[in-house]
């Protein structure tokens, strides 16, 4: 009967092992799986954070879209986000520009970036972003202000039932690293890093 229970106790360990191991892979593996998915179905609004070109297919004048912009900030950041203008009404194929606007409220020196997504789903391969403060991290000073521009174009391939589309910035911190290179945003109404 001891030989038989010791079995059972050694298959039991033997599963179990093999059980944490496979859910560890399956958790290591998840992360990149669901980038995957998203980036094939376009799903959870995910942008490609590299500069487009602006298409000149002409500008659609007959359709407005409503283009609403929202922002926030992760846990951990000492800054406000802000955009001077909340919705703006666009034609598909017009280029727009929009200031955003980037506070550091603490004493130090702090590095963020901005995270973003599109809702619609559907909407995130008709928006083409020309310049965007997303495209790269940023890096405030103590209390500085920093102003940047974000230009985009909503192709004229937007699908006529999107009426609106609605673009979030989450900042979210970054650990100092003297490596990074600093961007210096040349039409910075407020003077620049």
């Amino acid at each position: 009967m001891h030989s038989y229970q010791a079995d059972g106790v050694k298959k039991t360990v033997t599963r179990t092992v093999f059980a944490l191991v496979g859910m560890f892979a399956f958790a290591f593996a998840l992360v990149p799986l669901y980038d995957v998915f998203c980036d094939i179905t376009g799903i959870n609004g995910k942008v490609d954070t590299t500069a487009k070109s602006i298409l000149n297919d002409g500008v659609n004048s007959d359709r407005y879209v409503t283009v609403q912009f929202i922002t926030r900030t992760g846990a951990g950041l000492p800054w406000k986000l802000g955009v001077e203008t909340h919705q703006v009404q666009v034609h598909p194929g017009q280029m727009t520009e929009i200031d955003f606007t980037f506070s550091n409220r603490s004493d130090m020196a702090t590095w963020g970036r901005a995270v973003p997504s599109v809702s619609p789903s559907t909407a995130t391969a008709h928006v083409r972003k020309v310049s965007c403060f997303c495209f790269q991290e940023q890096r405030l000073g103590a209390n500085e202000n920093l102003t940047i521009p974000l230009v985009f174009q909503l192709d004229n391939s937007l699908p006529k039932d999107i009426a609106t589309v609605t673009l979030v910035y989450t900042l979210y911190p970054l650990q100092e690293n003297d490596d990074r290179q600093t961007v210096t945003y040349l039409n910075n109404k407020n003077g620049g890093l």
